[in-house]
């Protein structure tokens, strides 16, 4: 939005897409005026005031520093609504929008891909109890693609440009290229919505859809993993547990750095770096500075920090074991040695899954996550029921659409697994 004088200038809608099914035969180019980034206490309550006195539901969005800075937090938000406009605010200088929060929680509130940007929305103060999800509104509607832009190009016959969807936001002040970008995000939501909406009630899905938008404001998608270490890219090439402490303490060292400098951990020294040191164990900080794997913005400004890293898993009493806690169900590629009996549930399950995804043209993914599928198949219920198989996976967290949707297909899979098992002759001893 534009502000002159602390007072509030709305953006009005750039375009009035078309409301049916039919995209344009030629998309046409997006444009937009020239916008502001709502950058104090005055203007910010000024614009609560304009957002609360719009109408329909609201279209938000945020831009984050994601491969540039370490936290992340939102450093762009953007708000559209009819009757109010285009307000994009900078989250840094606002502060707390608890007030903006109290004026629209009761509203519909429409995001793509909500997963991606709740977590930083909440720590702003705003927390959403209704939602729709253009992105999975997608995904279930059976889109072939669901990204915005390409979503709104099928849906709407407008060209989104995304080619700052990768930028920097943490930057001051921001290009004017990149505030029209973000704006388009959300002012193309609302039409987006209402199409979707149409398209998913046409298909009998509106309510599956509202269970899974329900179950996306009930997570917690802040990321809390037990030793992510682990998850550095190449630590299967690193071998015993001396070499997986080396690792352990280099990626230690380089969170703590990246978390001081706000920085992107890979921008400091990339994964392949860490991953190269531990599995060769340089004898001297000499030998260290000498590789030529062993690169980054802070491989050399910070040797004694990465050298220090190294010594202290050479010489910890705290070794690491080879295989990370939690680790209790193999892959299913070693199911059909160490557990051949649910590598047949799995298969017979996931077939029928499979096609019951295709039937109703929503991703598997989505129908039933293959996680879900995986644990049941390794661990069934003792007595193996409809009922049992359904208590099962609603315990997990399936929908219940889910379970009326595959709950009997994965119930007779799982017996027909069973017979196969009880009919496969005893080899000759």
């Amino acid at each position: 939005m534009s502000s002159t004088e602390g007072q509030p200038v709305s953006v009005p809608p750039i375009a009035t897409p078309p409301h049916d099914l039919r995209p344009a035969e030629t998309p046409t180019q997006a444009e937009h005026v020239t916008v502001d980034v709502i950058d104090t206490r005055e203007a910010y309550l000024a614009a609560v005031t304009a957002i609360a006195a719009g109408t329909g539901p609201i279209a938000i969005d945020a831009e984050r520093a994601s491969g540039f800075r370490y936290s992340q937090r939102a450093y762009l938000i953007q708000i559209f609504r009819r009757g109010a406009g285009t307000f994009l605010f900078d989250p840094p200088a606002v502060g707390s929008f608890a007030e903006l929060n109290d004026a629209i929680k009761d509203e519909e509130w429409i995001l793509h891909a909500a997963s991606q940007d709740l977590t930083c929305l909440r720590e702003v103060g705003l927390d959403p109890t209704r939602l729709f999800d253009t992105e999975l509104g997608a995904r279930l509607a059976g889109l072939p693609r669901v990204g915005l832009g390409t979503v709104v190009e099928d849906l709407l016959g407008i060209h989104l440009a995304k080619e700052f969807s990768a930028a920097d936001w943490s930057t001051r002040p921001l290009p004017q290229a990149w505030l029209v970008y973000a704006a388009l995000d959300v002012e193309l939501l609302v039409d987006l919505r209402e199409v979707m909406g149409k398209l998913l009630d046409d298909a009998g899905k509106t309510e599956l859809a509202h269970q899974e938008f329900n179950s996306v404001l009930g997570r917690d998608f802040r990321q809390v993993r037990e030793q992510p270490w682990r998850r550095l890219s190449g630590l299967h090439s690193v071998k015993g547990v001396r070499g997986l402490a080396i690792a352990r303490e280099l990626w230690t060292a380089r969170d703590d750095f990246a978390r001081e400098t706000d920085t992107a951990p890979g921008r400091l020294v990339p994964d392949s770096a860490l991953v190269a040191a531990a599995r060769s164990v340089p004898e001297s900080k000499r030998d260290l500075i000498a590789m030529r794997e062993f690169t980054g913005r802070a491989s050399r400004s910070q040797i004694d920090r990465w050298w220090d890293a190294i010594q202290v898993g050479l010489t910890t009493a705290d070794l690491p074991v080879l295989r990370a806690p939690g680790e209790s169900i193999p892959p299913p590629r070693a199911w059909p040695d160490k557990n051949p009996e649910a590598d047949r549930r799995l298969k017979a399950a996931r077939a029928a899954v499979t096609e019951i995804s295709t039937e109703m043209s929503i991703p598997v993914e989505n129908l039933l996550t293959p996680e879900l599928l995986r644990r049941l198949s390794w661990s069934p219920p003792e007595d193996v029921t409809l009922e049992t198989i359904r208590d099962a996976l609603g315990e997990m967290g399936a929908r219940p659409w889910q379970l009326d949707a595959t709950g009997e297909a994965i119930y007779k899979a799982f017996v027909e697994a069973s017979q196969t098992i009880e009919t496969v002759p005893e080899s000759d001893s």
